[in-house]
């Protein structure tokens, strides 16, 4: 059945934080409503620290461009993040239908649809839970990147991509480690051939960029250093690799790689803990991780974790009727 056409293009609400930006974009444009219009916060105190819970006044307290917005009464907003939480709750008393992206920790009453993962404990009649996040990965997005940065085809293969986050209290790995797996991915590349497609995060430790770079110095490479490097080419790296390394830390760019068709293994699986952990094991369970480091084996039938068009369908048939 086609989206409803009667309504208007969704609005983005964030704190600009870029995991909490990428995911309320994605669900969105999966939406297929209409160019999404972005805002983002600039919350002021008390409500900044308060938020999600409610105080009198808040239609001022998450800046002006929110104070207009709230005047304006959309007719649909996505958040992400404990702020857009707060200030989508003010937008729903105008009427504004709202959805919610992360668990707010406070009941969900006051939403009137939240989007969780699954290996978090909120659940509710308006909870719609999905394994990782959010994200834009589908064929079509792929096949833009390989076009973007075509020049990524002539590099030899296998191609490599390799996506450093950084450590976190649920992921609490050490720079030596992680130059540990950069030694031994190169050692892999130079005995087997191929060539390696790697970013960095803002997360990443700065020490670690130069270490990349030394590492893979002898070896066919395209390394992107998040400080100055040009045209962020990871839409390229994911739709040319051949297959993906990603560090323990972070669930959003462990779903991102799962949304290819590419074999996928976590450099230092074993740092990672809690809901990291147990999203790991998930994606185990489902035969969508390689079981050994390094050890590249697929019998040609990977499907791809692709969860946004399946929460986007059912945000579609509860929110957005004919």
């Amino acid at each position: 059945m086609p989206y409803v056409k009667r309504w208007s293009p969704p609005w983005t609400i964030t704190d600009g934080r870029a995991g909490n930006v990428r995911q309320a974009v994605a669900l969105a444009s999966a939406l297929k409503l209409g160019a999404h219009q972005p805002l983002v916060l600039s919350p002021r105190a008390p409500w900044r620290w308060l938020a999600p819970r409610w105080l009198p006044g808040a239609v001022r307290g998450f800046g002006p461009a929110f104070q207009q917005l709230a005047a304006a009464h959309p007719q649909l907003a996505i958040g992400c993040g404990r702020q857009a939480a707060g200030a989508l709750r003010e937008l729903r008393r105008g009427g504004t239908k709202v959805v919610q992206i992360l668990d707010p920790r406070i009941s969900a009453r006051h939403w009137d649809l939240l989007v969780v993962p699954e290996h978090d404990r909120l659940r509710g009649s308006n909870v719609l839970t999905l394994l990782g996040s959010l994200n834009p990965v589908n064929d079509d997005w792929l096949a833009c990147g390989r076009a973007a940065f075509a020049a990524f085809g002539a590099l030899p293969g296998p191609r490599t991509a390799l996506l450093v986050g950084g450590p976190t209290p649920h992921a609490p790995w050490h720079e030596p480690h992680m130059v540990q797996v950069f030694q031994q991915l190169a050692a892999q590349l130079r005995a087997e051939g191929g060539s390696l497609l790697a970013t960095t995060s803002r997360r990443t430790p700065p020490a670690l960029v130069g270490a990349l770079r030394s590492a893979f110095a002898d070896v066919p490479h395209v390394i992107w250093g998040d400080g100055g490097d040009g045209v962020n080419p990871y839409a390229g790296l994911l739709g040319w690799a051949n297959r993906v390394v990603v560090s323990p830390d972070s669930v959003n760019l462990l779903s991102e790689a799962c949304a290819t068709r590419m074999p996928v293994a976590v450099a230092l699986a074993d740092q990672a803990q809690a809901r990291l952990a147990q999203f790991q094991q998930a994606l185990r369970e489902r035969g969508r991780l390689q079981p050994r480091w390094l050890d590249w084996h697929t019998d040609g039938r990977i499907t791809p974790l692709r969860e946004t068009t399946r929460i986007a369908a059912e945000v579609q048939a509860r929110l957005l009727p004919v």
